[in-house]
């Protein structure tokens, strides 16, 4: 195995590892999914998205999570790795822009308490925007 199949397939375990335990989280609706969906759909109401927010809100997270399920097996099939990669780029970029473009923040609420999780899951984030955009620009073929 070249240095650089090892390196893109480090980018990948650590997409899928971040995707996949997620899913738990928005499949059996947690109190922080519940939380993250519940802001940003309050923050929809506020900015005249009001007839989206209640869809939102309620089946966000498992949309979100298929989504991400998705991604994570496209990426692990070298004919579907670029899509995988696409697709895993676009719903995380759609993630960091709620963490940095509504209430939900850098440093989120994760329960009722109002305890944070100190950034870990906007980091998180972005290390899958970064490795998903260095996943499609790796795995491209070789012109024959």
């Amino acid at each position: 195995m070249t240095a650089k199949k090892g390196f893109i397939y480090a980018l990948i375990a650590y997409v899928i590892f971040v995707f996949v335990q997620s899913l738990f989280f928005k499949f059996a609706g947690s109190e922080e999914t519940d939380i993250i969906f519940s802001t940003i759909a309050a923050w929809m109401k506020e900015i005249g998205l009001g007839f989206i927010a209640p869809t939102f809100e309620s089946i966000g997270g498992y949309v979100i999570g298929g989504i991400e399920l998705i991604a994570s097996i496209l990426l692990l099939m070298v004919a579907t790795r670029r899509l995988g990669a696409a697709i895993g780029f676009c719903v995380i970029s759609g993630a960091i822009f709620f963490h940095l473009a509504t209430p939900l923040g850098v440093n989120r609420v994760v329960n009722a308490a109002g305890d944070t999780d100190g950034g870990v899951l906007f980091f998180m984030a972005c290390g899958v925007w970064l490795s998903c955009l260095l996943i499609f620009v790796l795995s491209k073929k070789k012109p024959s």
